[in-house]
């Protein structure tokens, strides 16, 4: 499955128009800790999460994430925005909080298995 169709399934927000949402989701991590991330999300997972740093961006180019969704309607700090632009790293906006988000996914995955 594509951001694209992640995004527009679950109704979420883009945060940046220029983010490439024909990457491929193949899966999901939830984590709020930076070092976990970086340990165990696999690549091409999309990270949800209440962080809104600029080190989240950082984390998602060095493990090659597809994009990372803040929930429980977090925005990111403006240096976020600006470096997930300058990474080309989609960053994804959810009302629902993380357990609410993750769930979701993993019922659209399921669905489309």
């Amino acid at each position: 499955m594509n951001l694209k169709n992640l995004v527009k399934e679950l109704n979420l927000q883009l945060l940046h128009p220029e983010a490439n949402l024909e990457r491929e989701v193949t899966g999901g991590y939830v984590s709020d800790l930076l070092s976990d991330v970086i340990a165990n999300a696999p690549e091409g997972s999309i990270w949800i999460t209440i962080q809104k740093h600029s080190n989240i961006i950082a984390v998602a180019v060095l493990k090659s994430l597809a994009g990372i969704i803040l929930t429980g309607k977090i925005m990111p700090e403006k240096e976020t925005l600006e470096k997930a632009r300058k990474e080309r790293i989609p960053l994804i906006s959810s009302q629902d909080n993380s357990f609410i988000t993750a769930g979701k996914i993993y019922k659209l995955f399921s669905q489309n298995k």
